[in-house]
């Protein structure tokens, strides 16, 4: 009995923390981000009714078929296959309900090409650091080379500067944007796997060494936001953080300008 009112308990207690949204996301600041949180809340709220009823009947079941002094021997059951089959198709028939949305947004941030005016940064993390990569006016990268890498000198991505397109281009530590532009990132790594998280905007990627990833979306909300390693890269990977700013275009481009001098 004790522990049947234990379950129903610990139910009520994570239920209401839910319903209450105590424990809950910050607001989006991307365009697809409403659409991953409602996705969410769906899917939350799908399996959540099927948590609480779940819940509800284990305590039930507990309380009911209890250890008592009459008690006889327990009954071995080999099951009922019709049941198991039909609850197989409704659990599939309910996960691709609920999986279907979310591949307009997947296709929107990776496969999707990217809109003409989209403002392209390359993402290089490494131990333990992100490189923000602007291509500067001409609008393009620089070639690199791996021989040329060397992060005491200040070349931590190897660009060749005999290359003419190379010499514009901006490797920083932070990253900037301009507020309702498209953008695409063109993420990378130096060494092992990282991955690019900043949780306002809803984008979370891991960057694997020898790939470039693109991932495409649109800040919809001015403000700083922390860039963070959310994969365990060695020691130094609780230091891995950066920050991004989204900004109106008109201090986009100022800022741009500033760090170019």
């Amino acid at each position: 009995m004790v522990v049947a009112i234990l379950i129903w308990l610990i139910t009520i207690f994570t239920s209401y923390h839910f319903l209450m949204r105590t424990w809950w996301f910050p607001d989006s600041a991307s365009a697809h981000g409403h659409l991953l949180d409602s996705q969410f809340e769906t899917t939350l709220i799908v399996t959540g009714v099927i948590f609480i009823l779940v819940q509800i009947a284990l305590g039930y079941l507990v309380w009911k078929y209890r250890q008592k002094p009459s008690s006889g021997k327990a009954i071995y059951t080999h099951g009922n296959h019709r049941l198991e089959i039909a609850s197989i198709v409704v659990t599939t028939i309910v996960f691709y309900l609920m999986v279907l949305p979310g591949q307009s947004i997947w296709a929107d941030l990776y496969i999707n090409a990217p809109a003409q005016d989209s403002i392209q940064i390359e993402v290089t993390g490494q131990q333990f650091a992100w490189n923000m990569r602007y291509p500067g006016p001409d609008g393009k990268f620089g070639r690199t080379l791996p021989e040329l890498i060397d992060d005491s000198s200040g070349n931590p991505l190897g660009l060749d500067f005999e290359d003419p397109a190379a010499e514009d281009d901006l490797v920083l530590p932070i990253m900037a944007l301009p507020v309702e532009r498209p953008i695409e990132l063109l993420l990378r790594s130096k060494d092992v796997t990282h991955s690019f998280f900043v949780r306002e905007l809803r984008i979370k990627q891991d960057t694997v060494p020898g790939l470039t990833i693109p991932l495409r979306f649109t800040p919809t909300q001015t403000g700083t936001f922390e860039i963070v390693c959310a994969e365990l890269c060695g020691l130094g990977h609780h230091r891995m953080r950066s920050f991004l700013e989204v900004m109106s275009d008109a201090d986009y481009r100022a800022w741009l300008e500033e760090m170019a001098e």
